[in-house]
């Protein structure tokens, strides 16, 4: 199918669509962390993605180890440490822009793999999120704690790391893409849980979870995976990525604004520095090439 040289205002639509879905999630996440332990709840969003959604999308037709390294990275990278950072060392508003630093991460190791050199609008971009990133880190006030923004760091290196394997794979149907490889993201979910976390915890949490826990697992596996990720790779086949992957940048913009609204988390100066500093890294490094390019025509 041809690519369109705009995007129409029904994908338009669609797409901050999926924007406010995967914004608001970080709050859905602190609400089924009440009752389940991190671990768990990242376990049970993989289960739910993969069964019984299996039965009814057809596998791609890709090599296993592609689809078992997304379901690694995505899975236990990226998720199980992104809820455990959330459990009581980052609040959601700060993991929902500390996590895009994995554009950062993928820019790394696309270069690393191509040879690619850094340009000197990169090294200006990550130096911009990097001093967003110590805004946080030098205030303690409980929003976060060093360590909380360590793992969500590690959680957004696992998310480039998919981003990577995701490409490597080609065209695919994202859909069948995320569900089948959710099957891999299972088995190391469980071992961390049982080890880290011990049945008779995992149990009680579950044994203790509520109708707004269980809502907030199904909106994990079907609102914010099926339906997101499933949408924004339908929108990144019909258009070019440059016109479709700035989008991206809303998501911290509905996660803080959702935190505040819904969790009363408190919007000091110091996080507002902090989300300027850092969307200025992004959207240095997502709009400049473009800028440039058409400055120099």
């Amino acid at each position: 199918m041809p690519q369109r040289h705009h995007l129409p205002l029904s994908h338009l639509l669609l797409a901050l669509a999926i924007m406010v879905v995967w914004g608001t999630n970080f709050v859905v996440i602190k609400v089924a962390l009440g009752h389940l332990p991190p671990l768990t709840l990242a376990l049970l969003r993989f289960v739910l993605v993969f069964f019984p959604m299996a039965l009814f999308v057809p596998r791609p037709q890709l090599p296993w180890r592609n689809l078992a390294a997304y379901g690694v990275l995505i899975g236990a990278g990226q998720f199980g440490i992104l809820f455990t950072a959330m459990r009581s060392d980052i609040t959601p508003g700060l993991a929902s822009l500390v996590v895009q630093t994995q554009a950062f991460f993928t820019i790394g190791l696309a270069m690393r793999f191509s040879g690619e050199r850094v340009a000197a609008y990169q090294v200006v971009a990550l130096l911009l999120a990097t001093a967003g990133l110590a805004t946080i880190v030098l205030h303690t006030d409980g929003s976060a704690t060093p360590l909380g923004i360590g793992l969500v760091l590690v959680a957004a290196l696992s998310w480039s790391g998919g981003n990577m394997v995701s490409r490597a794979a080609g065209p695919v149907n994202m859909l069948g893409y995320v569900v089948w490889s959710a099957l891999f993201a299972v088995p190391p979910l469980l071992a961390f849980a049982l080890a880290l976390e011990g049945p008779a915890r995992m149990w009680a949490g579950i044994s203790a979870a509520n109708g707004w826990t269980w809502g907030a697992v199904a909106w994990q596996s079907v609102g914010n995976t099926m339906f997101g990720y499933a949408a924004w790779g339908w929108l990144l086949s019909r258009h070019p990525a440059a016109q479709v992957a700035p989008l991206a940048l809303l998501v911290p913009v509905f996660g803080l604004g959702a935190s505040a609204l819904l969790l009363g988390e408190p919007l000091q100066w110091w996080k507002i520095t902090a989300f300027a500093l850092v969307m200025a890294g992004l959207a240095l490094g997502t709009f400049w090439p473009r800028l440039s390019g058409k400055w120099k025509a």
